[in-house]
């Protein structure tokens, strides 16, 4: 088995050259793009939207030892319980436990990057507990045994024939059902399921430190029957998400939605403050929050790129991204892929391991550009590269590379020197090897444009 970054590279190419997910993931991406281009074009002051959101944040992750303690001691004020869990074992032992207590066996869950970070479908399946997801996408992988592709979309590198295949394969429905007909057979699969569930699993978009509560924004309605009618509800989600007041959501949540899908507003937005109360008719009876941290901190701690952990996961860089079009989600083999994932995952899992995901970007800043909250996305890919160099985290092939290229820039004999015969033999006999597969490699002109305006052969 090969690095991170050897598997990265082969899966990249065989990706980038499957003609049937290009097309699946362009169709679908410019679907996402005129609803996106709908949506900006409703919102008043859109940058004045984002330096807002930028300033939010920035203050939250200055003084997230001040939020994070007044969220606890506002939620706990009406029964809930906080568990704070320093990584994804310490978490997944933790929810083990309240489980285990509870003597239950299955679990509902609605969509939640921070359980899919944890690996806890698997690690519950491992204990014996049934845990299944809610929202439809990720039913759909989770049927299939995949990942997510992406963070806002799982099952966005699917076609409806593809999914109308799966279903029947399991369910017996016919191979040209309808989207509406499959929908309806997952949500008849899956209303059962709720009232079954001793324990429901939720993730939450934002946490509000001044009411004490937690706020998830969705279009199926799952996270709410998730959270409705289990006995026990556990929410595990990063400590980044976290916001000073109630009141900013008035402009998180328009955000979210119309860098997320396009919407002026999700169709199903919820604020839960704890357990159900005396006076109230539904809800569970005993609620958890798991303030993750798996290495947030060590991203917290990196002052030039910290603002990595402003993200609100709408995934607009994701759909943005030449790159993310052409390999797709799962080549990342990270959970956050794409332009935030590619900043973000070498400060929470290892720059060592992780490095190279800061080098699969052409730079055009687009990313940057859509980002509701004005992440400096494309910078903080050329800060990792930079900490990578300083770290000591590139081969030596890579560093005499460099060295030889610097030289010869540097020095305009070198250049003419390794002239057009010289690159065209080069490209022929070695580098055909490794960026020849599929294309056929560019000629080069014999002389450089230094020598062709010496010998009087200007440009018009």
């Amino acid at each position: 088995m090969g690095s991170t970054a050897e598997e990265f590279l082969v899966a990249s190419e065989q990706k980038a050259f499957e003609l049937d997910h290009r097309r699946i993931i362009n169709n679908n991406i410019g679907k996402y793009n005129n609803s996106f281009e709908k949506g900006l074009s409703r919102m008043i002051n859109l940058d004045n939207s984002k330096k807002k959101g930028h300033a939010i944040k920035w203050k939250v992750m200055e003084n997230l030892d001040k939020f994070l303690p007044e969220f606890e001691s506002n939620f706990q004020k009406r029964g809930g319980k906080v568990i704070w869990a320093n990584d994804a074992d310490e978490a997944n032992r933790e929810i083990l436990n309240i489980i285990t207590k509870a003597g239950a066996k299955t679990i509902i869950k609605s969509k939640s990057m921070a359980t899919e970070e944890i690996h806890l479908n698997e690690f519950l399946e491992k204990n014996n507990i049934e845990s299944l997801e809610s929202d439809l996408g990720e039913y759909i992988v989770q049927l299939l045994g995949q990942k997510p592709y992406h963070i806002v979309t799982p099952a966005m590198h699917l076609s409806k024939e593809d999914i109308a295949k799966l279903f029947n394969e399991k369910f017996g429905t016919p191979l040209d059902s309808t989207p509406e007909q499959l929908t309806q057979k997952a949500r008849e699969l899956l209303r059962e399921k709720y009232l079954q569930a001793d324990v429901g699993i939720t993730g939450a978009n934002f946490i509000i430190a001044d009411t004490g509560s937690i706020a998830i924004t969705e279009n199926e309605g799952n996270a709410r029957l998730t959270t409705t009618f289990p006995k026990i509800q556990i929410t595990i989600v990063g400590i980044e998400k976290l916001i000073p007041s109630m009141t900013d959501l008035d402009l998180f949540w328009p955000m979210l939605s119309t860098h997320g899908t396009g919407q002026n507003l999700t169709v199903y937005n919820t604020i839960l403050s704890g357990p159900r109360q005396p006076n109230e008719t539904d809800g569970p009876e005993e609620m958890y929050v798991v303030l993750l941290d798996n290495g947030r901190t060590n991203l917290l701690a990196q002052k030039d790129q910290r603002q990595g952990l402003y993200c609100i996961r709408c995934g607009a860089c994701l759909n943005a991204c030449p790159i993310y079009q052409n390999i797709g989600g799962h080549t990342y083999d990270t959970t956050y892929s794409g332009p935030i994932g590619s900043i973000i995952t070498p400060h929470m899992r290892g720059m060592e391991e992780f490095k190279h995901l800061s080098y699969a970007s052409s730079l055009c800043g687009k990313c940057t550009e859509v980002c509701p909250v004005k992440i400096d996305i494309h910078k903080m890919l050329l800060l990792n590269r930079r900490d990578a160099v300083n770290e000591g985290l590139v081969t030596t092939k890579e560093k005499w590379g460099w060295a030889i290229w610097k030289k010869g820039m540097l020095k305009r004999s070198l250049t003419d020197f390794f002239g057009g015969k010289m690159k065209n033999y080069l490209m022929k006999k070695i580098f055909k090897k490794s960026w020849g597969h599929y294309k056929e490699m560019p000629e080069v002109s014999e002389k450089s444009f230094s020598q062709m305006w010496k010998e009087g052969n200007r440009p018009e």
